[in-house]
C-alpha cells in the first residue's frame, strides 16, 4: 500500500514579522516553537514520514534537526514557495502515493482534519483546507481614463485557500513539472493542480487556522490555541 509524506514548508523569509522575531517558525508559542505545533499534529494523525523545508540558516537546520520527529528528512528551500515544494517532491522516495503539503506557519492544524483529509485524497486525489468568505470581496479595477472602478463578487462562491493542501504524488508531481516548464509563478500548490484541469475537493474549516505573517498574529495564535486548550 502506497504511504502518505508530509511535506512541511518553514523556509519562508518571514519578512513581515519585521524583525520581532529571528525565525517565525521557531518563535515560541504556548511554550513550544511553532513549527512544533505543526509536526506534532501530523504524528498523532498518523502521518509520520515528514519532509521539513528549511533554509539555508545553519542555525535553523541545527534547530529544527532537534525538533523534528522521526523518520523526518530536512531539504533545502529554493529562491520562493514553489520552487521550496517542487525541491521536496523530488526528495520523496518512491513508494510515497500521497502528499500532505503544509506551511508550517499555520500551527492550529488538528490532527482529526489530517485524516478527513487523508480520506478524501484517496478518493478526489485533490483535497484543500478551507474556509468560506464571509466579508463582501470587490475587485479593483483602473479604467482607461485613469480612473478606478469596483466590481463586487459573489461571496456566495469563494473560499479562501489553507493548508494542508493533499495530492496523489503522481498528480502533483505532473502539476509542478507544467508550472516548471511554462516558468508560471503561482500562489498555490492547488493553483498548480488546476492548471492541468484536474478538480480540487474542498473540505470546509470551521475552526480558525490562521498563518503567522506579522508580529500582532501571535497574541492572537496564543489567545485561540488557550480557548482550544480550555473552551
Amino acid at each position: 500500500m502506497a504511504r502518505t509524506a508530509a511535506i512541511l514548508l518553514a523556509a519562508g523569509s518571514g519578512s513581515r514579522m519585521g524583525g520581532a522575531v529571528a525565525d517565525k517558525v521557531l518563535a515560541r508559542l504556548g511554550g513550544l516553537p511553532v513549527f512544533s505545533w505543526s509536526a506534532a499534529a501530523f504524528m498523532r494523525s498518523g502521518v509520520a514520514d515528514l519532509y521539513v523545508v528549511v533554509h539555508r540558516d545553519q542555525r535553523q537546520m541545527l534547530e529544527l534537526s532537534a525538533l523534528a520527529p522521526t523518520p523526518c528528512l530536512l531539504v533545502r528551500g529554493g529562491k520562493d514557495r514553489q520552487d521550496s515544494v517542487l525541491n521536496a517532491l523530488r526528495a520523496l522516495p518512491d513508494d510515497i502515493g500521497f502528499v500532505f503539503i503544509h506551511d508550517c506557519a499555520r500551527p492550529l492544524v488538528r490532527p482529526e482534519q489530517l485524516a478527513a483529509l487523508h480520506r478524501i485524497v484517496r478518493r478526489e486525489h485533490a483535497v484543500v483546507l478551507a474556509h468560506r468568505v464571509v466579508d463582501t470581496i470587490k475587485e479593483h479595477r483602473l479604467t482607461s481614463g485613469g480612473g478606478s472602478r469596483l466590481r463586487t463578487l459573489d461571496r456566495s462562491r469563494l473560499w479562501a485557500m489553507e493548508t494542508p493542501q493533499v495530492f496523489s504524488r503522481d498528480l502533483i508531481t505532473r502539476a509542478y513539472a507544467r508550472v516548471a516548464e511554462r516558468g508560471r509563478r503561482i500562489t498555490d500548490d492547488a493553483q498548480a493542480v488546476e492548471e492541468l484541469g484536474h478538480a480540487v475537493a474542498l473540505l470546509e474549516n470551521d475552526r480558525p487556522n490562521p498563518k503567522l505573517t506579522t508580529p500582532a498574529d501571535l497574541p492572537h495564535l496564543e489567545f485561540l490555541l488557550a480557548r482550544e486548550k480550555n473552551p
